[in-house]
């Protein structure tokens, strides 16, 4: 940030949990940043396999004991998708599993371990634009949309009921509306869920050096801001001697659109549009939108340590308001009665209990 000029274009932190923690990080030294990414072990390599971690890599007694601590979920959703000569196509994902990653390590040093699921889907939806890129892989709408549902349901089952989705790819609105078709389709099942798309939510973060911030661009997709995450969370996948830098195209004039992490205040929302923009294999057949070769980790430090922390905070706030093992009030969430689901809700063994896959609906 400009340390001479800090407060011209500061944002305006409201006043309650959020953001004070906001405006904390806002204000902090570059030190105190370093402090805080060291806490939550940022860089760290990938955890995927190591045992313990992630719920498919931990024993059932383990998983019983860490239920009783902390029922929240964290389910990260990326993509494969390219991202430049300098970059790999599994980015999306190794940025948002390594983000969920370093919470899960902060919050077991702090006795409430959040749980991890593994990635329902390495693949991602894509917006128009995106088609014809070889090196990415776009899944159909409908298809990852029902892949969320049953992802849902199966941890319902076992007693994960209250999700965050953490999203790292252009398709919050297929997890948003997965949301929605989980509870038409297990109208009965009470829930917590949210979709948690981390850039947007950190948005104030990525902004520019004209207004305050360590950009030189708006964020887009391979550049320098994209590739400074990647540089943070995942470095080991990035050659730098690679880089390259394109140049952004759209049709109207500028102050639409907001760009990928609506770190402005414009009228619409980037996904708001289509064809505004070429086809990027048209454009920018190199898979990099902007100029990647400004990027650095330093960059990407003060974000990444405000997603780390809101999204410890929102874990938190959670587990206050439904403590483990308790949910939204069924009659007030569902048009369903507390006896009605009585058994469903009931584990493994207990009396009454009864198998939730009575209630499956399989896609066909």
């Amino acid at each position: 940030m400009d340390k001479n000029n800090k407060n011209a274009f500061r944002p305006e932190f409201e006043d309650n949990d959020v953001g004070r923690m906001k405006a904390k990080l806002w204000d902090a030294s570059d030190k105190e940043i370093d402090r805080i990414l060291e806490d939550y072990g940022v860089p760290s390599p990938g955890e995927m396999e190591k045992p313990g971690s992630y719920i498919q890599m931990t024993h059932p007694r383990e998983q019983e004991e860490k239920l009783s601590k902390n029922d929240v979920v964290l389910i990260p959703l990326g993509s494969t998708e390219l991202h430049g000569p300098h970059g790999v196509s599994a980015q999306d994902t190794l940025q948002v599993t390594r983000l969920c990653e370093a919470v899960r390590r902060y919050t077991t040093k702090h006795d409430r371990e959040v749980n991890l699921a593994f990635p329902p889907w390495l693949y991602g939806n894509h917006p128009k634009h995106h088609v014809g890129m070889v090196g990415t892989i776009p899944i159909s709408q409908k298809v990852l949309e029902m892949q969320l549902v049953d992802v849902m349901f199966g941890l319902w089952t076992q007693g994960y009921r209250k999700f965050i989705f953490v999203n790292n790819h252009a398709q919050h609105w297929v997890i948003v509306s997965a949301m929605d078709l989980f509870s038409l389709r297990y109208p009965e099942l009470p829930f917590f869920a949210h979709a948690f798309d981390w850039c947007c939510t950190v948005a104030e973060f990525f902004r520019t050096r004209d207004r305050d911030g360590p950009f030189e661009d708006d964020f887009i997709h391979g550049d320098e801001t994209e590739t400074s995450l990647a540089l943070l969370l995942a470095p080991e996948t990035i050659d730098m001697s690679r880089a390259i830098d394109t140049k952004a195209r759209a049709y109207l004039p500028d102050g639409h659109y907001n760009r990928s992490a609506n770190q402005r205040t414009r009228p619409n929302f980037w996904y708001s549009v289509r064809n505004n923009v070429p086809l990027e294999v048209v454009a920018q057949p190199e898979g990099v939108v902007g100029r990647a070769t400004l990027a650095s980790a330093e960059k990407a430090k003060r974000p990444v340590a405000a997603a780390l922390q809101y999204l410890t905070l929102l874990v938190g706030d959670i587990l206050k308001t439904f403590p483990p093992g308790t949910l939204p009030p069924t009659e007030e969430v569902t048009l369903f009665g507390k006896q009605e689901i009585e058994g469903y809700m009931k584990k493994l063994g207990e009396r009454g209990y009864q198998n939730p896959y009575r209630l499956w609906q399989p896609f066909t």
